[in-house]
């Protein structure tokens, strides 16, 4: 195996920890030959699609690749910013504004850059930016507070994948999940309360989480335990009764059966029992991106109202919102422990690295 080649390093050279913050990704352009590149990436992930290779391949080749990207193009087109893509452009703002708050409170140094499951910039070029920045340690915060076999898993088996083909491999840390991590529930009990302070209170809220197949759970992935938990806690947080609130499951795709109740339907049914307001959030988005933009926004309003709803909210996602900044600081330095310290010093860090140099060239090394 050719192995890619390592950055050019001295003994002198300062080393870094690198964090990784992943997503699940985005298409180029909200076109359809670029949405035909990315969900062929996306739907051929055997951690996403678990049907024999042999049967789905004729389905994804033969009618979805054929079908699908244009009528997904459209829905990406209403929802596009000048920046681009609504998750992608998120994401990065909330690198900058982690790398920022990470530098208050610590003196190590730290990179922090973004990578995407599917699409770009694509976890391998993010570990090659930190690989170019002399980072030995690793750590993967993916941004997916639930941990799911098709992202989470699918996250890891990438990074493994892109780490193959060095031949000096950072160490590795992941952050599994932060479903119930106190920053996480506290910015978006935060953001629930903002948006009710300026707009009021709700009939309902339903709080909406991504759709995997049913026998997913069967099968021992912990999703949707950890998204009830989330649920609950964030209720809790509200001051929320059991019937001020309701979980679904939006994004369905084929004609499995998936986990219930389904956010369309749920929306249907508040809309046709004479539920005035419903108020939407989307805990397990981070950031505001296809599903929660266009899916609940613009279709899950429209199902509720013309079922008879009078008044539909969506509640944005947390973005970059200073909460869920801090939140995600926490989370960081408590996966980063025993790698970075708040008493780092430049000044030591410099006179150890030239003596290693100096150590080197006593042995006949060039630098």
């Amino acid at each position: 195996m050719s192995y890619l080649p390592e950055p050019e390093f001295t003994h002198d050279t300062i080393l870094k920890t690198g964090i990784l913050l992943v997503n699940l990704g985005t298409p180029d352009e909200p076109t359809g030959p670029a949405l035909r590149r990315y969900l062929k990436q996306f739907l051929s992930d055997t951690r996403v699609i678990e049907i024999p290779r042999i049967v789905w391949s004729v389905i994804l080749n033969g009618i979805i690749l054929n079908t699908r990207p244009k009528k997904s193009a459209a829905k990406y087109a209403k929802i596009w910013l000048p920046e681009g893509s609504p998750l992608l452009v998120h994401t990065q703002r909330v690198a900058q504004l982690l790398r920022g708050s990470l530098g208050e409170q610590i003196k190590s140094p730290l990179a922090v850059t973004v990578g995407m499951r599917y699409g770009k910039p694509s976890i391998a070029s993010g570990i090659a930016e930190l690989k170019a920045q002399h980072c030995d340690r690793l750590l993967l915060l993916p941004l997916y507070p639930q941990y799911a076999c098709s992202t989470t898993a699918s996250s890891v088996d990438a990074v493994a994948v892109a780490l193959r083909r060095y031949r000096n491999v950072p160490g590795l840390r992941t952050v599994r999940q932060h479903h119930d991590h106190p920053g996480y529930i506290n910015a978006l009990a935060s953001s629930v309360f903002a948006y009710w302070a300026k707009h009021g209170k709700p009939d309902k809220l339903v709080l909406s989480f991504h759709g995997v197949p049913r026998y997913t759970l069967d099968r021992g992935d912990p999703y949707h335990c950890e998204c009830q938990k989330t649920a609950r806690l964030l209720a809790e947080a509200l001051g929320l009764m059991k019937e001020q609130y309701l979980v679904a499951f939006q994004s369905l795709f084929g004609r499995a059966e998936w986990v219930k109740p389904y956010t369309a339907a749920t929306l249907r049914q508040l809309g046709n029992s004479g539920v005035a307001r419903v108020d939407v959030i989307c805990p397990g988005f981070p950031v505001d991106c296809l599903e929660t933009l266009e899916e609940i926004a613009i279709e899950g309003k429209a199902t509720f109202l013309s079922a008879g709803g009078r008044e539909f909210h969506y509640i944005p996602c947390l973005n970059e919102n200073d909460a869920w900044v801090k939140a995600l600081t926490d989370i960081a330095l408590e996966n980063l422990h025993g790698w970075v310290s708040e008493h780092w010093s430049g000044a030591a860090a410099r006179q150890e690295a030239a003596a290693s140099l100096a150590r080197a060239k006593a042995l006949g090394a060039k630098g």
